[in-house]
């Protein structure tokens, strides 16, 4: 492993690219972060500052319009949003998480009709892979599609769909054969305005209160057939796939979040006075921060590693133990954001406790990222399934 170091050491191109995203963050989405979590409205300041910016997809293809940006570059941009605002991060990691079926297995066809919409910033895309009664078995799901024609009809309701109502296009898993399981699954693309689509309420939750979760109903949507994505049965292989590369996006999300609260915490504890000097001058203190640096800088390795991994196989590849770092990285970053945003949290004392001081934000948008794209229960499980 050592001798594969300097393939995923960030490149002067990539430190630069994070010199500018922080840049760009900081003066245009975090003043608006706390407003955005108080409000749970869309942050639409951190879109529009995206999109002019070329950052709300960088992952799309040259081929398609887009950036053409490696693994580790959607890494650190969508890192740096998250480190002053979990839920404008999404942005970027949601359009990769819905687009990248198509990327992967849609034809020449759906590929140009749907991946320069995303990169132009006139679209963005969803991806609705859970069900109510579906979500770590989402093999189990119920939604189907009909053949009919021309044409497939998609009857069945998709839970916590995040960017749910604000997405254009929605990459849509359906049972298409019920006697075949997985293999029975199938991908299509769905638009926002085909007949049949609407949208449940926004749920109302813990974190990342900017970026909308909501239920996603089809009722009878008619789709042509050639939105399909790929050959029939093969939705569920894809949708594994993908959450392979995506879930290294979530892993940049934690890290990104406990960046953020370490680098709050290490600026309070220089000006707070108690007992007639700085609490970062106490021990106890310096050691608390000392745990978090390190356990930022192991999951940032890790992720970082992943991100290599991840461009690896999309070059062509072999699998190089992608399922298992993508899934250790999503886990341990995640874990270790938890623990990271608890103690600064800690650290501010009754401040942190707050809404006036952001990181008990930054602590309850943490908490998800153990959840979203596989449990870490899960994620333990797919590590011990393909251990390296």
């Amino acid at each position: 492993m050592a001798s594969d170091f300097d393939l995923y050491r960030p490149s002067e191109e990539h430190e630069m690219l994070r010199d500018s995203v922080r840049a760009l963050a900081e003066a245009k989405i975090a003043p608006y972060a706390a407003e955005v979590d108080e409000e749970a409205r869309f942050p639409q300041e951190a879109l529009d500052a995206l999109v002019a910016n070329d950052l709300h997809a960088v992952h799309v293809p040259e081929a398609y319009g887009g950036a053409g940006a490696d693994a580790l570059a959607t890494v650190i941009v969508i890192e740096e949003v998250a480190r002053v605002c979990g839920s404008s991060s999404l942005i970027p990691a949601v359009n990769k998480l819905g687009s990248l079926p198509v990327i992967l297995s849609a034809s020449e066809e759906l590929k140009k009709r749907y991946l320069a919409p995303l990169a132009k910033g006139d679209a963005m895309f969803s991806y609705c892979l859970s069900e109510p009664d579906a979500g770590s078995d989402a093999g189990g799901m119920k939604t189907k599609a009909v053949r009919d024609g021309d044409s497939w009809v998609l009857n069945g309701v998709k839970r916590w769909i995040t960017n749910a109502g604000v997405s254009d296009y929605y990459t849509v898993m359906a049972v298409t054969d019920p006697d075949k399981r997985t293999k029975g699954i199938s991908a299509f693309v769905v638009e926002k305005d085909d007949e049949g689509v609407s949208f449940g309420a926004p749920e109302k939750k813990l974190g990342i209160k900017g970026s909308p979760t909501r239920e996603v109903y089809l009722d009878n949507v008619r789709i042509p057939a050639d939105r399909m994505i790929g050959a029939e049965g093969t939705g569920f292989a894809t949708a594994m796939q993908t959450l392979d590369h995506t879930r290294i996006t979530i892993a940049a999300q934690a890290l990104g979040i406990a960046q953020g609260a370490l680098d709050y915490a290490k600026g309070y504890v220089q000006e707070r006075k108690q007992f007639g000097k700085p609490i970062g001058d106490f021990q106890g203190v310096q050691f608390m921060l000392a745990d978090m640096a390190m356990k930022i800088e192991a999951a940032r390795q890790l992720t970082y590693a992943a991100a290599a991994r991840s461009e690896r196989v999309s070059e062509g590849s072999e699998k190089e133990d992608l399922t298992f770092f993508g899934a250790a990285a999503k886990c341990y970053a995640s874990d270790a954001a938890m623990e990271i945003t608890t103690d600064a949290v800690q650290l501010l004392g009754g401040y942190g406790y707050t809404r006036d001081y952001p990181v008990e934000r930054m602590m309850r948008d943490a908490k998800i990222t153990q959840i979203y794209e596989g449990t870490n229960q899960v994620q333990r499980i797919v590590m011990a399934r393909n251990l390296p």
